[in-house]
């Protein structure tokens, strides 16, 4: 093994900040959703969710609990997958008229994610399709408290939110770092209802987030040992919490793996992988970690032409052979990436996705304009850009 099991130091020679929420982690800790909410000054909170997590005992009890709280509450539960525009407005509408004074998100990436975006609205106005790019939200926004119900996103715990643009069929990207959540709230007890494709998903999205953070241009020595332990932690515990969800320490070191992968990635941002997993989620409404997983091992190996020692230090971390020249060993490290994403359930190609030839150049176009590909290590051209979805196809 490489260096005996430690990576090696090494310094992006930049002055970091460190941006993260009050972290409330635990078995136990959903029950902490009305202390948090309430010491947060919202007495009228808004409560964003979904469908899927209304059948659960889930929702009940946080609407419940806040009430017992002496708290009024309303709710919005109409949001998909990849979160429209057009739902964002309609839960903005809610949200005034109820006159709240702060959101809770209950759900995984796709409703913290909308419950940001009516957190720019309430406190900026607009559409939120005006604010695509970074710190373009120039107002305090209200108070938000996440709780996750998948391991993850990592959208509790950063600056991105991530709103389809359904008449373009893309994806945009609005970062900033008002957008971190006030507090949020991990309870791996949560896990046990999401379904097994849906924790493997979000799994390699998680995995995607350690990767593409430890490489980044924005990458700092903090940042790197939360990428390491988190890919660690996914590496050990993604396959036995897809396997038996009723897993106790297999939900909670996911949900753990899933807060460092989401400290890392907000403050070191991402790369190539994301900025062209957005273009495919727009255009063929495909979930996230799904393409992540399909297209993370063609992004290895094109970024290893530049960055191939970060990647060493990655494949060392989960046990992969690292001997011999470091672009080989991030060949290796592409593969077991893509075997994991094979062993729990993923698709190895977009095709399945809905992803065609014909689609590639409109792709490449939204896939450069993202704002990860900032962050990438390589600098990107169209043509190589093109060339990965059509080796991913």
């Amino acid at each position: 093994m490489h260096g005996g099991g430690a990576h090696r130091q090494r310094s992006s020679g930049l002055v970091a900040k460190f941006h993260a929420p009050e972290i409330v982690l635990g078995p136990g800790a959903f029950g902490e959703v009305p202390v948090a909410t309430a010491g947060l000054g919202m007495r009228r909170p808004f409560v964003v969710s979904d469908r899927r997590l209304e059948a659960t005992p889930w929702f009940a009890q946080l609407r419940d609990g806040l009430r017992r709280a002496g708290l009024a509450v309303e709710s919005y539960l109409d949001v998909s997958p990849n979160p429209r525009a057009a739902e964002v407005a309609a839960a903005f509408v809610a949200y005034e008229a109820h006159d709240a004074d702060g959101l809770v998100a209950l759900g995984g990436g796709s409703v913290i994610d909308a419950a940001k975006g009516v957190a720019v609205l309430a406190s900026n106005g607009g559409h939120i399709l005006e604010y695509e790019g970074i710190d373009r939200a120039r107002r305090p926004l209200p108070p938000l408290v996440a709780v996750p119900s998948t391991a993850g996103s990592g959208a509790d715990v950063s600056q991105f939110c991530i709103i389809n643009d359904a008449e373009r069929r893309t994806k945009v990207t609005i970062i900033g770092r008002s957008l971190v959540p006030d507090v949020t709230v991990s309870d791996p007890t949560l896990l046990t209802t999401a379904p097994a494709e849906v924790t493997a998903q979000v799994g390699m999205d998680v995995l995607t987030h350690c990767v593409e953070a430890y490489v980044s241009l924005a990458h700092g020595r903090l940042t790197d040992s939360l990428a390491l332990e988190s890919i660690r932690g996914v590496w050990s515990h993604l396959e036995r919490l897809v396997d038996d969800p009723r897993d106790e320490v297999a939900a909670e070191e996911m949900s753990l793996a899933a807060l460092r992968a989401g400290m890392a990635f907000t403050n070191a941002i991402l790369g190539a992988t994301h900025a062209m997993s957005h273009p495919v989620g727009g255009h063929c409404d495909a979930p996230h970690g799904a393409i992540n997983s399909v297209l993370l091992p063609h992004v290895i190996r094109y970024n290893a032409h530049v960055c191939a020692d970060g990647f060493v230090d990655l494949a060392d971390a989960i046990g992969v052979d690292t001997r011999g020249d470091a672009r080989a060993v991030a060949d290796r490290l592409a593969d077991a990436v893509a075997g994991l994403g094979e062993r729990v359930g993923m698709p190895s190609t977009l095709a399945p996705l809905g992803v065609r030839t014909v689609d590639l150049d409109q792709l490449t176009v939204h896939a450069l304009a993202d704002s990860c590909m900032m962050t990438n290590p390589r600098r990107p051209e169209a043509a190589g850009i093109r060339d990965l979805y059509a080796e991913a196809l």
